[in-house]
């Protein structure tokens, strides 16, 4: 597969989010619920100009079911970022594997 660079908006808005990141961090501290942090970070993108959604529902059709209910976006950022929040003090892989799906 070929590196296929990202848009320079999408940088930008990358540079954005990690910002808004670390000063929702600076603020809160670490502990509290994903919900917090969750609610938190949106506040903090919208006051920062940046068009975000909350838990987005991504459509699953499971043999002409629609079963959709059961997997959410925690933030899309602008329509092309997905934010998949975690507060937990380890990575495990399966976080990957959730992200990628």
């Amino acid at each position: 597969m070929a590196f296929v660079p990202i848009s320079e908006k999408v940088e930008h808005i990358g540079k954005i989010i990690v910002d808004a990141a670390f000063a929702v961090h600076y603020d809160l501290g670490p502990g509290l619920l994903e919900k917090v942090y969750e609610k938190c970070m949106v506040e903090e993108l919208r006051q920062r100009h940046i068009y975000v959604e909350r838990q987005v529902p991504v459509p699953i059709i499971y043999k002409g079911i629609d079963i959709s209910e059961d997997l959410r976006i925690d933030i899309l950022v602008e329509q092309e970022i997905i934010l998949e929040l975690k507060a937990v003090e380890i990575l495990h892989p399966v976080f990957d594997a959730q992200l990628l799906t």
